[in-house]
């Protein structure tokens, strides 16, 4: 499996778009590439060798050669298709001009990220969601409590004489996943006036690959967005599984909840469905498994004779 992205200036995603949707169909690849004029993000998944193809092809387009790629492995397929889709943005902000490849905050190495975030003179912030941040994080690490990175600019904007203060300012780090989020919100950043600004390179996935978990900062799990949903150190899986309504992790108490009722609703989003809504939810959930059992029953062939 392989997580990658590339901020990059891609001309025409539309033609794109069908060139790497037929290459991937044809090499059995499955997964999410999102395209757009910014560049290239996504996650795909099949045999090493039919991924390295597809890679190849992708590092070919115009300044893409530096792809950030993180590699993983999965007992099964974590992907039920492919798709590949033309975006505004390949990880939506929605700030008009803001550009990683002009300015972005400066890389760190997965293996000098404690150093930098156990200093007392730097901020560190989680660029992921809510539901992200609430199964792990970094020790010390500030949650805006956002429910998508597009809230993060209002965020960062209310909240900026509180975390800056005032006189010489602090040194800001950030992280999410992959990488990706975090060096655009740098960029946000930089444009913004904001001078010290860092971000993981490789995310929290090459953290908890590179660094040993005895000498880790890391607590909790890294939700993921496939079918694994959390991973450890050394990504291993993890402890959560999904809410397949609102697709949020849930945790052993979490299933334990009055408010959870599988393919129906957890803790979380139970209140934001109505009671109609989660009774269409429930005969969703009826007919999947009524036709998984149909295709689980044995065949039987006729017993009326051939012509001969």
């Amino acid at each position: 499996m392989a997580a990658l992205y590339r901020f990059a200036r891609l001309d025409d995603c539309d033609s794109l778009r069908g060139t790497l949707q037929s290459l991937c169909d044809e090499q059995g690849i499955r997964g999410t590439l999102l395209l757009a004029p910014e560049g290239i993000n996504g996650t795909i998944a099949g045999t090493p060798d039919r991924i390295a193809h597809v890679l190849a092809r992708i590092r070919a387009l115009p300044d893409c050669a530096a792809l950030d790629v993180k590699l993983s492995t999965a007992a099964a397929m974590p992907f039920e298709r492919m798709k590949v889709r033309v975006k505004a943005e390949i990880v939506t902000m929605g700030e008009p001009g803001i550009d990683p490849r002009a300015a972005a905050g400066t890389y760190v190495a997965p293996q000098d990220w404690n150093a930098l975030i156990a200093d007392p003179d730097t901020i560190v912030i989680d660029t992921r969601n809510d539901y992200e941040v609430a199964i792990g994080s970094f020790e010390g690490a500030i949650n805006p409590a956002t429910r998508s990175f597009r809230e993060f600019p209002a965020w960062f904007r209310d909240r900026r004489e509180e975390l800056l203060g005032a006189g010489r300012q602090p040194r800001v780090a950030m992280f999410c996943t992959g990488g990706i989020r975090c060096e655009k919100s740098t960029a946000f950043l930089k444009e913004e006036g904001v001078e010290e600004v860092y971000h993981l390179k490789g995310g929290i996935l090459a953290y908890l690959e590179a660094v040993p978990e005895q000498e880790s900062l890391w607590q909790g799990e890294c939700y993921v967005f496939d079918q694994r949903v959390a991973i450890g150190h050394g990504l291993a899986p993890g402890s959560h599984d999904a809410c397949l309504a609102c697709g949020r992790p849930v945790s052993a108490q979490d299933v334990a909840s009055p408010r959870y009722e599988a393919g129906v609703s957890c803790a979380a989003c139970h209140g934001e469905r109505t009671e109609e809504q989660r009774v269409g939810l429930r005969e969703r959930r009826r007919q999947a498994a009524l036709a998984a059992a149909a295709s689980a029953r044995p065949r039987t062939r006729g017993t009326g004779s051939k012509p001969r």
